[in-house]
């Protein structure tokens, strides 16, 4: 009995004895080439990830020669630039193209309480005197029944119009019974205003849209005002909170909504037109005048636009050394 129990675990012992043994006779190749395998693998690995590093820098490399080329003064290069492709513009997106400075960058100033206004209009030495013409004799041969918005100006006209004199009366649109009138009350109210930001909305198409970081000062110093249609004052007050001041002004946050009664032209980008180019029409007694489109948000304060494209220039130009002296400082 005890032999017989000893028998299959002696067998037992024979085969765990034998099986590397056998593994090693029999595969004695595999166990040879398995390390060469492992070599192989390695290696095979380490060449994909260079061949891949290598790559992404020949990618890299091409993008910095196409940026490159776009900022270079050489023909050859500049010709190469597609700034219209879809490689720059993203490159552009991600923020990889600088963005050329300008030649004559002028600082601007941080505080707008520091910035020095003057207190009367430059003098113009050439035009001392310069009144529009209102009202002209209109003769209705039937193409036309009532006066034009810019007048009647003939060819004579126009080219003496360009002939600067000190004396000077000339068209400049806004006929009477032309289209574009304003109330009494907001004459009466854009007649105070020196400094201006002015915006539109025609045809209904936005709300005014508020300005952002306007310090204390610009409050009390500009006249937001926004000029709209009929169509446009009605949509605003369908969709914001229009509020009516004592005098009967009509007010959405900070604007000042004045209606252009009787628009002179059949487009609303035609009478859109009218306040953004004439501007110094509308507000004859504004120094300063800034336009805002009205799908545009201004978020800078107006008082720093000013110093930077208006006041700086007045200061070169006309070399008022009391500007500059305070211009130095704000810089």
């Amino acid at each position: 009995m005890e032999g017989k129990i000893q028998r299959p675990f002696s067998l037992r012992l024979n085969r765990r004895n034998q099986t590397p043994r056998a593994k090693d006779t029999e595969g004695g190749r595999f166990s040879q080439d398995y390390p060469m395998k492992i070599v192989w693998k390695r290696g095979f690995i380490r060449l994909v990830l260079v061949a891949g590093i290598i790559w992404m820098l020949l990618i890299l490399f091409v993008l910095l020669i196409h940026v490159w080329s776009c900022q270079s003064w050489v023909a050859f290069f500049s010709a190469i630039c597609n700034k219209q492709g879809k490689v720059f513009i993203i490159l552009d997106t991600m923020g990889f193209v600088p963005k050329p400075q300008h030649r004559c960058s002028i600082p601007i100033a941080d505080d707008p309480n520091r910035i020095v206004i003057p207190k009367e209009r430059t003098p113009d030495e050439i035009v001392k005197n310069l009144t529009y013409i209102m009202e002209e004799v209109f003769v209705n041969n039937g193409s036309h029944s009532f006066p034009l918005f810019g007048g009647n100006q003939s060819w004579s006209q126009r080219e003496e119009s360009f002939k600067l004199n000190s004396t000077m009366k000339v068209h400049c649109g806004f006929m009477r019974n032309g289209g574009a009138e304003m109330s009494s009350l907001d004459v009466k109210y854009v007649k105070k205003c020196r400094f201006v930001v002015a915006s539109g909305i025609f045809d209904g198409y936005d709300i005014p849209h508020q300005p952002t970081n306007i310090s204390h000062r610009s409050k009390k110093l500009f006249c937001f005002l926004i000029t709209v249609d009929e169509e446009s004052l009605n949509f605003i007050k369908k969709n914001v909170t229009v509020r009516e001041d004592s005098a009967g002004g009509q007010w959405v946050g900070i604007w000042r909504l004045i209606l252009l009664k009787n628009p002179p032209y059949d487009e609303p980008r035609r009478n859109g037109k009218v306040p953004k180019i004439l501007t110094h029409r509308l507000f004859p007694q504004a120094q300063y005048s800034i336009w805002i489109d009205g799908k545009m948000e201004l978020i800078v304060d107006p008082l720093l636009l000013l110093e930077r494209y208006v006041l700086a220039y007045e200061v070169m130009e006309y070399n008022i050394l009391e500007f500059i002296f305070y211009g130095v400082q704000l810089f």
